[in-house]
């Protein structure tokens, strides 16, 4: 058997350090000088480390303690493997977001997941990423009681960060890591479409240059002082960095809050959100400047360590990049759904019955656009062309029925999700734990009787707009249009004869995405002041005055996210088989209100002989596809509304649990109004009554 497939017996840790640092000092007979360290480290590191309470390193302190001679060895060896190493690269860069471009930021991340950036082999960088390599690694390390490191500082004769400050030197570095910080700082914070987040500022100083500057004293006091290279945390020059970098962080978080006041781009969220991340890191490398007692010198030098380790392991980190970027961005998205959404909600019967007129609006509409796209099947066309018709036909629709008032029924989860969160997020204001998620429950009941009869305004439209369409077509030209197409629209109804059910599912995706799409366009064009760009346009002001102007303004402000939204929704779903045809997959969409349209059509094709089963599976697949459509949209968009609050998962099981407790008391409030009264016993108070409109 070759002697690749025997499994070598691994040593324990006190094997191997006696082995390289006794007195034949094998450590200097390797090839590499880090592969003995790697060699400590991976003996030590345990195969779970989340699970593991603690990393004991009694062995290796009393192989040190009993055997000088190796301690020296071992100490010779460290003392050569990291001399000459700059720490500064790591400081100012490892775990900072570094471009704000934010899909360049990702793309960078993940393919160096895969494939990991190699370093000069003798920096630092590329140490540290050969012997700590694993994520995970800070983790376990944590583990290890701090009385051990620093009984192994001791025994292998460290000398702290503090001993001197010349060129090269570590605290020379950290000095040099943390201006160098602070100027970009102070660049990035003095940039236009940053400075706009926060007008508040315009008349004052920048924090960050008066931090840079206080910073810059401290240096040059340490670097003259010629015995003590530190300060006392309770300096008067240490507090006022710590006042200043306090204001700084206040700068970063009026620019944030600001965010729903003149909107935000993903270029300026990036750049606000590496600030936030240089200022954390100076708030850790701040303290490293202090000594107050003796063993302070010692435990900084450890803890300086620690930090090198982490930042150099998470510098990749690619979740905790996304979740950072994106969580005010979908908030702010989330913010403009939620606003929308509110006119999808009713309470009172007058709204419920108003709902139900502009939903019958929607079916009409759809039940005209069925009939329109079996014409456009008809037609001699590429599938690129069939998707820019079908397209076409959709948006155009979609559109319509927006402009109109009407209201398309699987567009209401979307847009009513992010609501429903900030009714979760009213009630878990309140003390009283019963009562925490009671708020949810009767707003949640309100919403799903407003998408009920939505639901059941486009369907009973939808069907009969398509029958006396195709009738008309038929009376008119002499032709029945769907006589060759009845058994696929039908038979693409039935969720056991067709993929109905994962058609459904896209059509819900596309729904989410359209949600996101309006929220987006809402919030770019706050941030870009288009309303006023509009309103106090030189040309519109002077050619159609300056009333018209601003009501033209104020129609963009009201109108344009929502038609591009429907415009995209339009496209999603007249692309998808065509998507579905080029790469070889069985892709398509099912929508409930165009499925009772196409059941409609199906039947008059087929000269009104459909079996009774035919007609079972349509009518279960119009319910069934109806059920995916909300589920899908709603659960996506409930998800990232939790997302962008914060808000953890964990309260679904309660919401869960208070949703059906207000169902076994109140079902009839799940489908119809139950009267004022009655709904301000189920908890539609005034405050609620007011969002609602």
């Amino acid at each position: 058997m070759p002697n690749w497939f025997v499994k070598k017996e691994k040593k324990t840790l006190a094997e191997i350090v006696k082995f390289y640092f006794d007195e034949n000092r094998r450590w200097k007979e390797t090839d590499d000088n880090h592969d003995v360290l790697v060699e400590i480290v991976s003996s030590i590191r345990p195969k779970k480390p989340k699970t593991i309470v603690e990393i004991d390193l009694t062995d290796l302190i009393t192989i040190l303690a009993e055997n000088k001679s190796i301690a020296n060895e071992f100490s010779t060896y460290l003392t050569t493997l990291f001399s000459e190493k700059k720490i500064s690269k790591i400081l100012t860069d490892a775990a900072i977001l570094q471009d704000v471009a934010f899909f360049h930021e990702i793309k960078k991340r993940a393919f160096a997941k895969i494939l990991p950036y190699q370093h000069p082999i003798d920096s630092l960088e590329y140490v540290l990423s050969q012997v700590f390599y694993s994520d995970t690694d800070p983790l376990w390390i944590s583990k290890i009681p701090q009385a051990q490191i620093e009984e192994l500082y001791d025994l292998l004769g460290f000398t702290s960060i503090y001993e001197t400050i010349k060129q090269n030197s570590v605290l020379s570095e950290i000095m040099i890591s943390m201006s160098l910080i602070s100027q970009r700082m102070s660049g990035r914070a003095l940039e236009s479409d940053v400075l706009k987040m926060v007008p508040e500022y315009f008349h004052y100083e920048s924090p960050f240059a008066s931090f840079e500057k206080e910073l810059h004293l401290i240096e040059n006091s340490l670097r003259e002082s010629k015995n003590s290279h530190c300060i006392t945390s309770d300096s008067l020059s240490y507090k006022q960095l710590l006042v200043l970098h306090k204001q700084c962080e206040e700068y970063v978080k009026k620019a944030f809050t600001n965010s729903s006041k003149y909107g935000i781009t993903i270029h300026v969220n990036q750049s606000l959100l590496r600030i936030r991340q240089q200022l954390y890191r100076l708030k850790i490398l701040l303290p490293l400047l202090t000594v107050d007692k003796k063993i302070d010198k010692k435990r900084n030098s450890i803890r300086l360590v620690y930090k090198l380790i982490k930042y150099n392991c998470t510098r990749n980190n690619l979740r905790t990049f996304i979740k950072e970027s994106t969580q005010l961005l979908s908030y702010e998205v989330t913010q403009h759904t939620a606003k929308t959404g509110e006119k999808y909600i009713t309470q009172s019967t007058k709204e419920y019955f108003k709902m139900f007129n502009t939903a019958l609006g929607g079916g009409f509409i759809v039940g005209i656009l069925c009939i329109i796209k079996v014409l456009l099947s008809k037609l001699d066309a590429s599938d690129f062309g069939y998707a820019f018709l079908y397209s076409m036909n959709y948006s155009i629709g979609f559109i319509a029925i927006y402009l109109l008032g009407f209201t398309l029924a699987t567009k209401q989860p979307a847009m009513t999700a992010a609501a429903l969160i900030r009714a979760l997020q009213d009630g878990m204001k309140k003390e009283d734990s019963e009562e925490k998620h009671q708020v949810f429950a009767v707003f949640f009941a309100r919403v799903f009787r407003s998408q009920f009869i939505a639901f059941v305004g486009n369907v009973i439209m939808a069907f009969p707009i398509s029958l006396l369409g195709i009738w008309l077509i038929d009376l008119a030209f002499d032709s029945n249009i769907a006589e060759t197409k009845w058994k696929t629209l039908v038979t693409d109804l039935s969720p056991i004869h067709s993929m109905a059910i994962f058609h459904a599912a896209n059509a819900g995706c596309f729904l989410f995405l359209s949600g996101i799409i309006s929220g987006s366009v809402a919030n770019r064009d706050k941030h870009y002041e288009i309303y006023q760009r509009i309103k106090e346009h030189p040309f519109l002001k002077r050619t159609f005055g300056k009333v018209k102007a601003e009501k033209l303004a104020k129609l963009y402000e009201m109108k344009w996210a929502g038609i591009i939204s429907n415009f995209w929704f339009g496209i999603f779903m007249g692309t998808t088989a065509s998507v579905g045809v080029f790469f070889g997959l069985n892709l398509d969409i099912r929508h409930i209100t165009f499925a009772s349209g196409n059941l409609a059509l199906g039947l008059y094709g087929s000269n009104y002989t459909l079996d009774n089963w035919m007609i079972f599976w349509g009518v279960f697949g119009i319910g069934v596809i109806g059920l995916v459509n909300f589920i899908v949209s709603f659960s996506l968009s409930l998800g990232l509304a939790f997302r962008s609050r914060d808000i953890p998962f964990t309260e679904l099981r309660s919401i869960t649990v208070s949703i059906w407790q207000h169902f076994k008391r109140r079902p009839f409030s799940f489908f119809f109004p139950t009267g004022t009264n009655a709904l301000t016993q189920d908890g539609g108070d005034k405050t609620s009554q007011n969002n609602s409109h």
